[in-house]
This record gives C-alpha cells, structure tokens and sequence, in this order.
C-alpha cells in the first residue's frame, strides 16, 4: 500500500536510533583496545553460572547466546541473553546439557564463536573442548591438555608429586576393584577417603573409618561417580582428620605464566560439599599461605595452564599443607576472590581464551592485594532440618536482600517460579563484602533475615546459625565444624509466613463464604444458578457483512462500507477485557468457544470483536499454558463473519518493549493469516514515530489499521494547558498521512466529557469526512 511508510525507510531511521542509544555500541567504542577478538559467546551451562557468564559478555560487548532444556524453558538464564535456544529436545533435563552434537549445533548456526562451559556439565570434558576446537570455536577454559592431566585427578596427582609439591599417600591411579581398595588400605590402615577420579562436588566420595565399613563404601562411592561423571573408577588417599580445606584461585597464560589472586577458605562443608566460602582466610601462618600461593603458581606454571583454574589444599592441625586436586575451570565460590581482588575472573577467562596477555589485561602479581573479607552463601532449596533434603514447588514470594555490600548473583529464583527437581538445589549465592570477618559476618546475617523466600523450604536458618557462631568467627573453623555443631541445624525463630496465610485465608472466606467447621453459623452462601438466556438463530440478510466486505474488496472498502452504515456500530470486548480482571487465569478458549455460536448472532452487525491484544497473548502463554495463535484460528473457525479486532502496541506489537523491524511484520503478518482483521495502533503517548511501524506492518500484512488517539485532559477547558483540540487534530492529521483507514479516540482514563465528545468528533468529521470514527472508551 502505497500510502504505509516504506520498510527501507523505517529501518533505517530505528537503526540510526539503535546506534546512538545501544549501551553494547558504546561499550565497545569506549574500550575497543580492551574488548576479545570474540563477537558472540555462548554460556553452555544453566542456573546463575550461566547468567554470570552473560553479564561478563555483555560487559564486553559481545552479543551472548544462551540454551536451555525444555525444563529450563522458563528460567532466568534463557532471558539474560541476547538469543536463546533450547537445547537436547526430547532428552532427559540433564542430559540435554550434555549433548555436545547439538551445543555445537546451534553454535555453528547462530555464529558463536566462543563457548564458555561454566562448572560441572561439561566444564571439564576433553571431548568436549576437542570438539569445540575441531569446529572453530574457542573453548573459554583450559587447554584439552590441561583437561586431560588435571581432570583425572591420578594424573594431577602423579604431575604434584613431579612437581615437589607435598601430597597425601594414596593410590598410585585410579582403582575400579575391590580388591585393589583393600590391598591399599591393608598397607596404609584407616581412616581413608575414597573420591571419583573424575569429576568433583563431592559425589563419588566417602570416608571410610574401619576395614568392616570398606566394601559397601567402595561400591556406592563407584557407582556414584559412574552415574555423574560416566567414569566409575575412583582413587583412595590416607584421609586427614579436621583438617582446614583451602583453595588457590590461578590464572594462567598457557605460557607458562600463573598469577594467584589468594586464597579461599571452603572448610564450612557438608558431606564434602561447600556450603560457606570465605576470603581471605583467618588464623594461618604468612610462612603457610606463602607456600600455597607458590605451589599452586608452580604446578599449574610447569603445565603452562591456561585460563582460571584452582589449587585445592588440606592443612592439618600442625600447619602441613597436602596437595587435593586442580579445578581446572571457574568454581562456584569464585564470587568471594572478585570480591577482595577486584578482578573479574570471567572476564579474564573470556580475555585470556581470546589470545590476549597479562599485561593487555592488566594482572600483574605485584599489584594483586586483597582488600576486606569477604563471605559467600549458596542459598538452597534445602530442609537442613530435615537432612538437607531438597525441596520443590512453585515459589509464592521471592524478595532478595540488598544494600552496601551485598551481591547476589541469581540463578531460577524470581516470584512465580517453579523449582523442579530435575537440577541442582542451589537457589541463588549470596555474597557480601565488609572491612573485617565480623563486620562481613554481621551484614551476611541482615542480608539472611531480609531475604523472603515462601513456598518452597531453604537452608536460610542454617546459614543464620552459621554467621552467629563464634567459632566460626574467629575464623578457626575445620571440616568438621557442621558435624561438631548440630546446634546449626536447628532454626532460632520459625517464620510463620504470617501475612500470607491472612491472605490466603481471606480470600478463601470471600469466595467460599466462613467455615461452619470453625464455628461460623447461619445459612450457607446463597447459591446462583445463571439464568442462561435462549438465543433463537435468526436467518441471515442478504446484505453483505462488514467482515465480507474486507475479505473481498480489502481495507479501504470496509472503511467506506463503515462510513456509509447508519445508525451505531458497536465493538464488543468481552473476550478481551475477561483477562484484565480477577478471572484472567480462568477464561480458558474452551469457555469462550461455549458462547461463540451466540454471540455471533446477537453481534451479528457488531463493528468488531475485540479479541486479542497484550492481555489475552500474555494469559494464555503464562497463566493458561495455551497457543494464542491457536485460540484465534479456533475463535475465527466459530465466528466467520464478525471482524475481529486487536489492540498492537506500535513497534512493542503485543510486548512491553521494542522489537526488530522484523519480528514485528512477521507477527501482523500471522496475525492476519490466523484470522485479525481490526488493528487498534497505539501510543500511550500519541508518539507517531512508535506507531510507525506497526502502522506499516498492518498494511503490508492487509490488515485494517485503526490509529488511536490517546486522550487525556480536558479541550472543552482552554486553561488545561498543552492537550488542545488542535493539539488532537494535529496528531489525527499525521495518522491519516500515514494511512490508517479508521480514527479511534482512546479515553483510557475515563475523561473524555460529553462536550469535549461533542467537540473532537465533529472537529475530526469536518476535516475527515470519509474516515470512520471509533471512540473506544
């Protein structure tokens, strides 16, 4: 049509747009000298690593790319990216991570060019590097051979005692017999400590105190690792008792050159799993740190390790430290050394993947000084009352805590969100920064005490338990402090979650009238049966419809057919308005197919039915679990002949935001194929420059643009300022110039006066005769 604003012209103008207002554009101008050669990286894991991972890239500039299983299809980390696509279709949740093929896939098709694996998954698999290498994507992590040697943690060891750095006596590989477990331990005695080869997090490990314990500790620790890893061998190593768990954060080169940012303090465990990280640590010797930073720069030094990695240590109670094992990826706790360093370590893995060096990124040892404490948190779905059994369920109310100092880095946790129990229970982690360990103790517990998490049970009251204690205070705490203080899992105040079960009950009582079985007396709520009025089918004129008239002659000829019907048309908009009300998660499409058939005949001269817009779209995919598309073919199979009608939000189509040129034609596009005939164009604030494209993308659909008017104040009042009659003529000139066949007046607020009425229609009839008018109000 002619008459619409052409496509090459509208592009052209919001692309102009985009390029003064994209914070991206101007990331990479101010710091191109600072910014990886990538242009689009894929965060290949889920939860809050995979959200981190995005930040970093969007930091950086680059455009992001997340997946998701069909579980995960309504978690944050979907959203955070710039595109999304899910991932392992028709595998179970987890496995769909694990499907390297179609990772690759979808990063080969959507032109990634970085991967970052995040941790766990498939953060330490060969394979998985080699094949992001084989096909011309950079793994953002370390060597393949770095994998190799530090993810099998026989190899990692032999490389520590290559390296001279002290070890505890163990198994000289890995061991996948009985037999062989018992031959060590006859040799060494107990107690021993049994751990998967490959892998970590603490699965596939178990303390075995006596000879008698041995047998069914070994075949559950095998089977386990099988189960998580693919790999069921495992290693046995003479297991130190209380002893302090510290953790090097590196970076490396793959030079041969390894900075450390310090340590960690992860001895706050349960069942081997860190539950409280801790930076820096408290109580240790400088001799003792000193001798973990240069180990842990020698071993991965000598293997020119590439990228983040960490250097996992037990100290005994004399000050002996003993090599554990290489994380060769980002860990969980990493939150706490960005915290007292001040260095991104996701950006430096995303910089150092890209060929960049130390001093194009700005690590230099001598400036590397820890500065405060920092404590971090992993805020579960976890009943520690109860074992720390993992909880699921639909979580009611989600109020993080905030402040100076408090970092939550979020993974599935929002209002409304459902945590299955496919994944990991972590909810979110919780990090907080303070001058002293006390000070960082103290704000951690008000950030615990703020935080609001209802429907689900959270391991919140153990953590509060935890920042009171005064031994762990003092910073002197081992791993065995959780089993030396079962005090900590026992909650100090219950919360009763007081205000929502008010709610609950009230509005069990107003729709369900008060329970005789708690003393209400009296007669029951009355009862109403609808009275369902009798539609008699009337035969149908021969006089052509509104809804034929445009379906053979187009846009032009319904309006002219409009402005020639005497009388007054009526646009009907119960199956819209339905959804902005209290029952807007119930009007499912089967109810309103029941009255399709009468309606259609008592609205049989209707001007519309309005039927879609924002609403209807976002119930149906929200609250009904229903395809919109598929309701509006259903409603136009039952109602042929009666024009329906939709609301589009300009350039925000049926959203809350502005969407490419494209995406915006190809839904009118839809649209019209699926049944819409009526577009209601608006602008809350009659913006023109927003309305264009919808403007044109109805018309190159060939559907009917009806250009709103949105009306506010008072032109019948010549002192209420800027909205003036001319002021809406001015506005309806531009929509007409634009093309629109129908005018409508907007009064979203009510305030449309019978003399202003008056006054606007008869302003806009005069210099638009032939333009139909719709006050909508």
């Amino acid at each position: 049509m002619k008459s619409f604003l052409s496509q090459s012209s509208l592009k052209g103008a919001r692309a102009q747009q985009r390029s003064i207002y994209s914070p991206k554009m101007l990331l990479i101008r101010s710091f191109s000298s600072k910014v990886p050669k990538f242009q689009n990286i894929m965060a290949a894991n889920r939860g809050e690593i995979a959200v981190r991972i995005l930040r970093a890239g969007n930091e950086l500039g680059l455009r992001t790319t997340s997946i998701y299983s069909y579980e995960d299809r309504n978690t944050a980390h979907r959203y955070k990216a710039d595109q999304g696509f899910q991932v392992g279709t028709g595998l179970a949740p987890v496995q769909a991570y694990l499907c390297i093929e179609d990772i690759i896939r979808i990063a080969k098709e959507n032109n990634v060019d970085a991967i970052h694996p995040g941790y766990g998954f498939l953060s330490e698999r060969t394979d998985f590097a080699q094949a992001c290498k084989d096909n011309g994507i950079t793994f953002v992590g370390p060597t393949v051979k770095n994998l190799a040697d530090f993810g099998d943690k026989t190899t990692a060891r032999e490389m520590a005692i290559a390296a001279k750095v002290p070890v505890v006596p163990g198994t000289d590989g890995p061991i996948s017999t009985y037999a062989e477990a018992k031959s060590f331990c006859d040799e060494f005695g107990f107690p021993i400590i049994i751990k998967a080869a490959m892998g970590g997090g603490g699965r596939g490990m178990r303390v075995v105190w006596s000879a008698s314990e041995l047998e069914e500790n070994f075949t559950r620790a095998s089977s386990e690792a099988l189960s998580a890893f693919g790999d069921g061998t495992v290693f046995i190593e003479r297991y130190v008792d209380k002893p302090r768990h510290l953790e090097i954060q590196i970076l490396g080169d793959g030079k041969g050159n390894v900075v450390h940012l310090y340590e960690r303090d992860c001895s706050i465990q349960r069942r081997h799993q860190k539950v409280v990280e801790l930076a820096p640590s408290m109580g240790l010797p400088q001799e003792t740190l000193n001798n973990l930073y240069n180990d842990a720069k020698h071993l991965t030094a000598s293997a020119n390790y590439l990228n983040a990695g960490t250097v996992e240590f037990l100290v005994d109670q004399e000050g002996r430290h003993y090599f554990i094992e290489v994380n060769p990826r980002v860990q969980v706790e990493h939150t706490v050394t960005e915290e007292v360093t001040g260095i991104d370590i996701v950006q430096s893995q995303i910089k150092l993947a890209s060929g960049m060096s130390f001093e194009e990124i700005g690590l230099k040892q001598d400036d590397i000084r820890p500065h405060g404490h920092a404590i971090q948190c992993r805020v579960t779905t976890e009943d520690p009352t109860n074992g720390f059994t993992p909880d699921y369920g639909k979580l009611t109310v989600y109020r993080p805590p905030g402040g100076m100092g408090v970092r939550l880095d979020d993974g599935p946790g929002f209002a409304g969100a459902v945590i299955t129990p496919h994944y990991d229970s972590l909810l979110t982690k919780l990090t907080v920064t303070a001058n002293t360990r006390e000070l960082a103790a103290t704000k951690t517990l008000r950030a615990l005490t703020e935080f609001r998490v209802r429907g689900v049970k959270t391991n919140i009251p153990f953590l509060q338990n935890v920042m009171s204690n005064e031994e762990f205070l003092t910073g002197s705490v081992t791993t065995s402090f959780i089993d030396e203080n079962p005090g900590l899992l026992e909650p100090k105040k219950i919360r009763r979650n007081r205000g929502n079960k008010i709610l609950e009950y009230l509005g069990n009582i107003i729709v369900n009238g008060n329970a005789t079985e708690l003393g209400a007396t009296g007669p029951p709520p009355s009862r109403i049966d609808p009275i369902v009025p009798v539609i008699e089918e009337t035969p149908k004129s021969g006089e052509r419809s509104l809804k034929q008239i445009f379906d053979q002659e187009g846009a032009p000829a319904f309006a002219k057919a409009v402005r020639e019907k005497k009388g007054l048309l009526l646009t009907d908009t119960t199956w819209r308005d339905a959804h902005q009300s209290l029952l807007a998660t119930r009007v499912r499409t089967n109810d309103i197919l029941k009255i399709a058939k009468p309606t259609a005949q008592v609205l049989s001269n209707a001007y519309s039915l309005e039927n879609w817009g924002g609403a209807t779209y976002d119930v149906s995919y929200r609250f009904l679990r229903e395809d919109p598309w598929e309701r509006l073919g259903k409603l136009r199979e039952a109602v042929p002949d009666i024009p329906f009608q939709m609301l589009l939000r300009g350039a925000n189509a049926v959203g809350y935001t502005a969407y490419p040129d494209n995406v915006v034609h190809r839904f009118c596009d839809l649209a019209v194929k699926h049944g819409m005939d009526v577009f209601r164009v608006f602008d809350s604030l009659n913006y023109v420059e927003n309305m264009r494209l919808g403007i044109d993308a109805v018309g190159g659909a060939g559907g009917i643009v009806e250009g709103a008017i949105c009306y506010t104040g008072d032109i019948s009042d010549p002192e209420k300022g800027k909205y003036t009659l001319e002021y809406y003529l001015d506005f309806a000139r531009q929509l007409v110039n634009l093309g629109v066949h129908v005018l409508c007046i907007k009064d979203m607020a009510g305030l449309l006066k019978p003399k202003a009425a008056t006054m606007l229609v008869a302003a806009l009839r005069k210099e638009h005769p032939n333009v139909p008018i719709h006050v909508h109000t």
